[in-house]
């Protein structure tokens, strides 16, 4: 199992959290910590997700960490996918898992608010109930991530098994999406990595 980033051992060997600092060289699509481990601590309620129990059963749920984070348009070009309305699904059998992929804006309230989602996930807060895949990172504008922004980025990744990195498509900006149109071929490496079937014919 995959060390957490944001945990270290302290010189008296208990647990203490610690936020990732990631070589840039490193990008944003190595894997990181696989599942929720011992020492990363519950967040505060303030920086928490909703959670709702479901009857429903996705194969992956797309959980926007903020609104407009683009849960939706993930949902509509993945067969058998949900958007998850911005809160925590759980199953409501017990013994089911939900699969999900979180999905943020790259402006500092998404980044942040990924980084809060991914420390509750981590905390264990939710057992088996939740698996994480990853994180999803949509432009929140054309053009090239400042440094500041890819650095918090990075750190977030880091403390989840996958990050995938979205282009900007300014025809959604302007009209519907049309899962039957031309989409970036960073869409079908996401729904091929995650094993999701397009919904366009």
């Amino acid at each position: 199992m995959a060390d957490n980033p944001w945990v270290q051992k302290s010189p008296a060997s208990e647990p203490a959290p610690v936020v990732a600092q990631i070589p840039a060289e490193l990008g944003l699509n190595r894997a990181r910590a696989a599942s929720p481990q011992d020492g990363v601590p519950v967040p505060d309620q303030a920086d928490r997700l909703p959670r709702r129990t479901t009857p429903h059963s996705a194969t992956i749920w797309w959980l926007g960490v903020t609104g407009g984070a683009g849960e939706s348009t993930l949902a509509a070009l993945a067969r058998g996918s949900r958007a998850a309305g911005h809160e925590w699904p759980i199953p409501e059998n017990r013994g089911s898992v939900s699969r999900v992929v979180l999905v943020a804006r790259t402006n500092f309230a998404g980044l942040t608010a990924a980084q809060h989602a991914a420390i509750e996930w981590a905390s264990g807060l939710f057992g088996d109930a939740v698996r994480v895949d990853g994180l999803v990172l949509i432009p929140d504008m054309p053009g090239r991530m400042p440094k500041e922004l890819r650095h918090l980025a990075q750190v977030v990744a880091g403390g989840l098994p996958n990050t995938w990195t979205l282009p900007w498509v300014d025809a959604w900006r302007f009209g519907p999406l049309d899962p039957t149109g031309d989409v970036p071929k960073e869409f079908h490496v996401l729904l091929a990595d995650l094993q999701l079937n397009t919904t366009a014919p």
